[in-house]
């Protein structure tokens, strides 16, 4: 089922393919779909361990207005001489955060999260959307489970996900009348080099807690090919989403206050 969902999209455009999550999802891609051409758009290069995998890189700063239309541009023109292939797949996965009492570690870096986060997985939609609807393709968001709660230190981070988590599930409906399914992914902490973005000098998240890269897009993947709009990946997540979508927000916040300072003094 998974593998003949995939081989329909013949062209996938990504953003922050080039570690992390970005990186396992053109490596699993290509392992069910060698057929596939894949569109990166990141400040850095992937550097892709099979050479087999058609990849055409746009060098981008999604969070830089005049950067990020100039690359669109380039990248429409591309995609503009594959017509006749197959569905088109855009996946919106550039994003970073920070942690600390808001506005560390300074300002700047709020405003180009915002930027990054909400800003350019906004413009790019937008830009494919006629494309998309030519070809009757999919939409993969990725939230966090930061969005279903107040995150204190994690403010906001939280918040451009939260906003990710609420467009991306009002976009499924709008959009599946046109013949786009959407989905939204809300992994919780992965092994990746988020935290190290983020300022910690060693990852909180031990070798047996949270989610390989590769397992969270393996949960992904299987949630696109059974069409569904909204995924959670790790039991351990979808509990913990549970519990704090019933409680109160006053009782939420300070709980994840809590945690999240724990959890940035282990880093």
């Amino acid at each position: 089922m998974l593998k003949n969902c995939l081989e329909e999209f013949t062209d996938v455009v990504i953003t922050g393919g080039s570690s992390g999550i970005g990186m396992a999802f053109i490596e699993s891609l290509f392992a069910l779909n060698k057929k596939v051409v894949i569109y990166n758009l990141s400040r850095s290069k992937p550097v892709l361990v099979n050479s087999d995998i058609t990849m055409i890189h746009h060098s981008c700063d999604l969070s830089n207005d005049g950067d990020r239309k100039k690359q669109f541009l380039l990248l429409k023109e591309d995609l503009l001489m594959k017509k006749g292939r197959g569905k088109l797949l855009l996946i919106n996965n550039s994003g970073f955060g920070t942690y600390g009492p808001f506005p560390e570690p300074d300002l700047d870096s709020q405003l180009n999260m915002i930027d990054l986060n909400i800003k350019g997985l906004v413009d790019l939609t937008g830009f494919l959307l006629p494309l998309l609807k030519e070809r009757k393709g999919a939409i993969i968001n990725i939230a966090s489970t930061a969005s279903f709660q107040p995150t204190p230190y994690l403010s906001t981070y939280g918040a451009t996900k939260a906003f990710v988590q609420h467009w991306g599930l009002s976009l499924s409906q709008e959009l599946k009348h046109d013949g786009i399914h959407v989905l939204t992914s809300c992994p919780g902490p992965t092994r990746t080099n988020f935290f190290a973005r983020a300022g910690f000098k060693k990852s909180p998240v031990s070798d047996w807690q949270g989610l390989s890269a590769a397992e969270v897009v393996d949960d992904v993947l299987h949630a696109l090919a059974k069409k569904k709009i909204l995924i959670t990946s790790g039991w351990n997540n979808k509990f913990l989403v549970a519990l704090s979508s019933i409680c109160p927000k006053s009782i939420v916040t300070p709980l994840a206050g809590i945690i999240l300072k724990k959890v940035r003094s282990k880093g």
